[in-house]
C-alpha cells in the first residue's frame, strides 16, 4: 500500500500537528443565570455544576473564569413572579437588577465581552417571547418592547445584544432603534435558527420562564426544517445582524454547517442546557468519561462550522486546558 492514512495517526505529536479542528477558549461563551439579592449561589438541580448567582457572587466567579482565559459571557435573568406582567415592563425599568448587574460587571471587568438576552419571556407573566392576545403571539406589537429592552441593555454597557425571541423583523427594528439612540457600536447576535426544541427544559427551570399556556412552536422553528434556516439567515443578514446563531447545537450540526458554508458572518451555536444535562448525567452514571466526552462534544460543534460556542462547559474546558 502506497497510501497509509495511519502514518498520520501514529503518535500524539503527529496527530496534534495534522489536527483539522482546533478548539480555542476564545471561541467559548460562558452563560450565567442571575438573580436579585446577595450571597446567593444556588445550584440548578437539572444542571449540576451550574448556579443561580447574585451579582456579588457572580463577580467573584467571573474573576475566577478570567484567570482561566475566558473573556466572553452571556447573562440571563431569573425574575421574581411579582415583577412580571404581560408587556414585560420590568425588562427596561430603571430599578431592574439585571441592568444594574450589567453595569457592575462592565465596570469591574471592562475588557470582557458581555452578551445580553433580548426576549420577553423572563419578564412576561405569560412566559412567552411576545405579547399574547387571544391566545396568539402578536409579532409587530412585540418589537417596540424588545427595542426598549435592547436600548436599556446597551446603555448599561452590553457589548452584544442577542434577540432570542424569533419575532419576524426584530433584527432590523433593533438595529434602527439602537442606532437612533446612539448605540451604533452595540452588536447584534441574532438567534437566527432557534428551534422549538425539547432540550431547553433545564434552562427554563433555571429561569422559571416556561410558557404558562401553549408552546412556542408558532415562532420558533420546526426541528424538521433545514431550508427554512436560510430564509431566517437571509433576513437577519439584510437587517444588520453581526452574528448568526443556531440553537440547539449538537442536534443541529447540519444547520450550523449549512450556514457556515453560505454566509460570511460569524456563526454562533448554543450548546443548550438539555444537551449538557444529558452528557453530565451519562458521565455521573459512569456510562461516559467526562474528560473525553465533553471536549468531543464541543469539538464536533466547532468542526461543523461554529466560530463561537455558548456552552455551560466553558470553565471546565478552560480548566482542563490549563492543566495540560
Amino acid at each position: 500500500m502506497q497510501i497509509r492514512p495511519r502514518r498520520n495517526r501514529k503518535s500524539p505529536a503527529i496527530r496534534n500537528m495534522v489536527r483539522e479542528t482546533r478548539l480555542d477558549i476564545a471561541q467559548l461563551v460562558y452563560p450565567f443565570f442571575l438573580v436579585d439579592g446577595k450571597g446567593i449561589q444556588n445550584e440548578i438541580t437539572s444542571m449540576p455544576g451550574n448556579y443561580r448567582w447574585s451579582i456579588d457572587q457572580l463577580l467573584k466567579e467571573i474573576e475566577s473564569c478570567i484567570g482561566y482565559g475566558i473573556q466572553q459571557y452571556a447573562l440571563f435573568p431569573a425574575v421574581e413572579e411579582q415583577l412580571k406582567d404581560r408587556i414585560a415592563s420590568y425588562s427596561y425599568a430603571e430599578d431592574n437588577f439585571y441592568l444594574d448587574a450589567i453595569q457592575e460587571i462592565k465596570k469591574a471587568f471592562p475588557q470582557i465581552v458581555l452578551i445580553t438576552d433580548v426576549a420577553m419571556d423572563p419578564y412576561s407573566s405569560d412566559g412567552h417571547d411576545g405579547i399574547v392576545k387571544n391566545g396568539e403571539i402578536e409579532n409587530d406589537a412585540t418589537l417596540p418592547i424588545l427595542a426598549k429592552m435592547a436600548i436599556a441593555q446597551a446603555e448599561a454597557g452590553a457589548d452584544i445584544v442577542a434577540p432570542s425571541d424569533m419575532m419576524d423583523g426584530r433584527v432590523g427594528y433593533l438595529r434602527n432603534e439602537l442606532d437612533e439612540a446612539g448605540y451604533s457600536q452595540t452588536s447584534i447576535m441574532s438567534y437566527t435558527a432557534k428551534y422549538a426544541s425539547a432540550f431547553y427544559g433545564p434552562f427554563r427551570d433555571a429561569l422559571d420562564s416556561a410558557p404558562k399556556a401553549g408552546d412556542k412552536k408558532s415562532y420558533q422553528m420546526d426541528p424538521a426544517n433545514k431550508r427554512e434556516a436560510f430564509i431566517e439567515a437571509d433576513l437577519d443578514t439584510a437587517e444588520g445582524a453581526d452574528f448568526l446563531m443556531v440553537k440547539p447545537a449538537t442536534f443541529y450540526l447540519d444547520v450550523i454547517h449549512a450556514l457556515k458554508e453560505s454566509y460570511s458572518l460569524p456563526i454562533a451555536a448554543y450548546n443548550v442546557s438539555g444537551e449538557c444535562a444529558m452528557l453530565m448525567a451519562a458521565c455521573e452514571k459512569g456510562y461516559l468519561n467526562y474528560e473525553t466526552a465533553m471536549p468531543e462534544m464541543l469539538t464536533s460543534i466547532a468542526r461543523a462550522g461554529a466560530d463561537i460556542i455558548l456552552t455551560y462547559f466553558a470553565k471546565d474546558y478552560a480548566k482542563m486546558n490549563a492543566a495540560r
